[in-house]
């Protein structure tokens, strides 16, 4: 990836698009943005695969995520909450043995451990 330096920030041209990215949110996305939606929708997209795998039906898949940043030390991201909401007729312990693998399988949720704590939680909508 190549970031060329823009007033306010950067920029890097990436297959889908250009990606503006800056300290300040009406310029281009935020660093921490980035690094949370990272986290998350890897998390999603790996649970989908999983429920997929397990042939488990649902119709649809949302999540919540929300950060927890240290001020006293460079405002670093200390933890990440993700909530699923996960519409459907499922069992509760399949979904649990799901986020399992999904923790276990998620390339940014393994890039992080040690660093940054994720924690996980969800509902089941029927």
């Amino acid at each position: 990836m190549h970031f060329t330096m823009k007033e306010g920030g950067f920029t890097t041209e990436l297959p889908y698009g250009e990606l503006h990215i800056s300290g300040n949110e009406e310029l281009g996305f935020r660093p921490f943005q980035l690094l949370v939606s990272s986290i998350a929708v890897c998390s999603g997209g790996v649970l989908r695969s999983i429920l997929d795998k397990m042939r488990l039906s649902y119709e649809d898949i949302s999540m919540e995520a929300k950060v927890e940043r240290n001020e006293a030390e460079a405002n670093r991201v200390e933890k990440v909450y993700i909530h699923f909401t996960i519409r459907g007729d499922l069992d509760e312990k399949k979904i649990e043995k799901a986020l399992h693998l999904t923790r276990k399988n998620c390339s940014m949720v393994q890039s992080v451990i040690g660093s940054i704590e994720v924690e996980e939680t969800f509902e089941i909508v029927k």
